[in-house]
C-alpha cells in the first residue's frame, strides 16, 4: 500500500544557467507537499553557477559533475543520488520551470488513481500561459511524436516531456536509468517506451502544472539541436520499433527525408556560393544559420551510422 505522503526528489540540472535554476528553486521552495527533498545537479558549469548555488541555497544538495554529461547521464547522477536515499518518486525538473505549489500532491493522487502507471507527466504551460504540451503520441507514418493538448484528468500517452518527468521508483529499479548515448533529445520518450515494454504506463496529469520556457534552441534555432534530433531520432528507431517498422520507416519515411536533407545541403551551400557578394547581409546570415542547420543534420545522420554517440556535436 502507497504512503499518504510518499517520500519524493525532486532533481534539477544546470548547466551555465544559474539564472533560471535560481528562479526554478525559488518555485520549487513554494511547493505544500510535507515530504520532499530538493538536489540540484550542476554539468560541469565554469560560470559561477556553482558559487551561487552554495551562496544562496545552502540547505539544498548540490552535487556538481566535472564535465556536461547531458540531460541523461546528469540527470541519472542525481537519480543514483536519490535511490541510494530512499525516495518513493523522483521528479526530474528542468531548470527552466516554474512549479506550481500543488504540482506534488497532484502527482502523487495521480500515482495512486493509476497503479498501473509508472511515469507521469506535467501540463506545461508556455509564457503566456497557455497549454502546449501534454505529452504525445508516436506517429509512424511521420516517425515523429504528435503533441497532445486535452483537458482530460488523466491522459494516457506514448510519453510525456522531460521538462516534469515523475518517475516511481519502481519502475528504476526494473529498467533502470536514462541511455546517456542519447546525451539530449529523445532520452525521455525512449525511456517511456522501455517502461512500457515492462507494463508501466505512462500518463499525463491535469492538476500537475508548470510553466516552462519555450527555448529557440528546440524551435529551429541552433544547429546542435537538429544534429541530436536527427542522430538521435535514428536510434530511438533502432531501439524502439519492429524490424517490420523499421523497413517500413526507411522506405516510405526515413530514407527520402534523408535524401531532401542531404540535397539541400548541397544546394543551399552552392547558391550562397554563387549570390552571398549580391545579398543584404542580413540575408546572408539568415541564409548561413539555414545552412548550418541542414549541415548539422547531415552530420548527426552519418555519426548515428558512424556509431557516434554522446556528446559528438562539432560546430558547423
Amino acid at each position: 500500500m502507497q504512503k499518504e505522503f510518499p517520500q519524493i526528489f525532486i532533481l534539477i540540472l544546470n548547466w551555465k544557467n544559474k539564472e533560471d535554476t535560481i528562479k526554478c528553486v525559488t518555485s520549487v521552495k513554494k511547493i505544500n507537499y510535507p515530504a520532499f527533498s530538493t538536489v540540484l545537479i550542476d554539468n560541469g558549469s565554469k560560470d559561477g553557477s556553482v558559487e551561487a548555488f552554495q551562496e544562496l541555497f545552502p540547505e539544498i544538495t548540490l552535487l556538481c559533475n566535472d564535465k556536461n554529461l547531458g540531460y541523461a547521464e546528469g540527470n541519472n547522477v542525481g537519480i543514483r543520488y536519490a535511490m541510494s536515499k530512499g525516495a518513493d518518486f523522483i521528479l526530474i525538473l528542468n531548470n527552466d520551470a516554474l512549479v506550481d505549489s500543488n504540482i506534488l500532491h497532484a502527482f502523487v493522487k495521480a500515482s495512486k488513481d493509476n497503479p498501473d502507471g509508472g511515469i507521469f507527466g506535467a501540463k506545461v504551460l508556455n509564457q503566456n500561459n497557455e497549454m502546449y504540451h501534454f505529452g504525445g503520441m508516436w506517429d509512424a507514418k511521420k516517425c515523429e511524436f504528435k503533441t497532445v493538448l486535452s483537458s482530460q484528468k488523466y491522459k494516457q500517452v506514448d510519453y510525456v516531456c522531460g521538462c516534469s518527468f515523475f518517475i516511481r521508483r519502481k519502475v528504476v529499479e526494473t529498467i533502470g536509468y536514462l541511455e546517456p548515448r542519447f546525451f539530449l533529445l529523445w532520452e525521455e520518450s525512449d525511456y517511456c517506451f522501455r517502461a512500457k515494454q515492462h507494463f508501466f504506463l505512462t500518463y499525463s496529469v491535469q492538476d500537475a502544472i508548470i510553466s516552462h520556457k519555450i527555448s529557440a534552441s528546440f524551435d529551429g534555432g541552433k544547429p546542435q539541436m537538429h544534429y541530436f534530433w536527427w542522430r538521435n531520432r535514428l536510434f530511438w528507431i533502432s531501439r524502439n520499433t519492429s524490424k517490420k517498422e523499421k523497413v517500413a520507416a526507411y522506405k516510405k519515411v526515413l530514407l527520402p527525408e534523408i535524401f531532401k536533407i542531404y540535397k539541400l545541403r548541397y544546394l543551399k551551400s552552392f547558391e550562397l556560393f554563387l549570390f552571398k557578394r549580391f545579398l543584404p547581409k542580413d540575408k546572408v546570415k539568415k541564409k548561413s544559420m539555414k545552412l548550418k542547420r541542414y549541415k548539422a543534420g547531415c552530420l548527426g545522420i552519418r555519426d548515428y551510422y558512424l556509431n557516434r554517440f554522446g556528446n559528438t556535436y562539432k560546430k558547423v
